[in-house]
This record gives structure tokens, C-alpha cells and sequence, in this order.
């Protein structure tokens, strides 16, 4: 995501998740590739992340590893959010999930598309460094 899009704004959200879903996060299961974020009827919710159900998952339970999961936020944030996915070229991408203590967080960015100027240049960018750092390396 970091390559496709500049990141503007980051905030940490809570998620509503299954008992079977934490099992397969604490086992690392889980895949944000393609994740997003939608702002639906005042709520924020976290579309096309995979987190694939374990074996021992329970059997009465019907697993979907990509169901829309809620996420936690305050009103304001909600509405800010939403405020800026209005406008063009703006998106909400998932980029973490991390452990705060028992509760599972998910790091949300704000995020506006490059064009494909902007992606030159920051291969661009990233090959200058790259030489730099080899320039110092010999010299040292």
C-alpha cells in the first residue's frame, strides 16, 4: 500500500471479532492485502481482510475468513473519515493489526492515490538512497 498510495492520516481502531477469528490471529492467520475500510450507516467497517479459520475451529460454527468486520471508533472519528472518503482520490486502507494488552487493534491510514508521476518518483527516490548508502559504504 505504501507504494500505490501516501499515507496522510494514521489511527488505531478497535475490531469486533469472533472467538474463532482471535484463535487465528494469535496463530498469525491473518492477511490485510487487500484490505479497506467503508464508513456505512455512522459505522466503520473493514472489508477484504482474510483471516483463515484454524482446523480446531469449532465445527457448529460456519467460518467466513472474509466476512465485514466492525471497527471500533469514536462518532467523531467516524464522521471525519467519512468526510474524506467523499472526496476524490482519498481511500482507507487497513496497514496493522497488533495486541494492545487483550484487545486486537487495527491501524487504519488515511490515504490518497499516486499518480503514476509520483510512483516514478519514488522509485526514483528509493535507488538514489540505495546508491548513497553503497557510496558510504565503500568509502568508509
Amino acid at each position: 500500500a505504501r507504494f500505490e498510495c501516501t499515507r496522510e492520516e494514521t489511527c488505531a481502531a478497535g475490531l469486533a471479532l469472533l472467538g474463532w477469528e482471535l484463535k487465528s490471529l494469535r496463530a498469525g492467520a491473518v492477511q490485510l492485502r487487500d484490505s479497506y475500510v467503508l464508513v456505512r450507516d455512522g459505522e466503520a467497517w473493514l472489508e477484504g481482510a482474510h483471516i483463515a479459520p484454524l482446523a480446531s475451529a469449532s465445527t457448529h460454527v460456519t467460518a467466513d475468513p472474509v466476512r465485514p468486520r466492525k471497527l471500533l471508533l469514536h462518532a467523531k472519528e467516524i464522521a471525519r473519515l467519512a468526510e474524506h472518503l467523499q472526496q476524490k482520490g482519498y481511500a482507507c486502507v487497513a496497514t496493522a493489526l497488533y495486541w494492545k494488552g487483550k484487545r486486537v487493534k487495527c491501524e487504519i491510514a488515511l490515504a490518497r492515490g499516486k499518480r503514476h508521476r509520483d510512483k516514478r518518483a519514488t522509485v526514483k527516490d528509493r535507488d538514489w538512497k540505495r546508491q548513497q548508502e553503497r557510496l558510504l559504504k565503500r568509502s568508509a
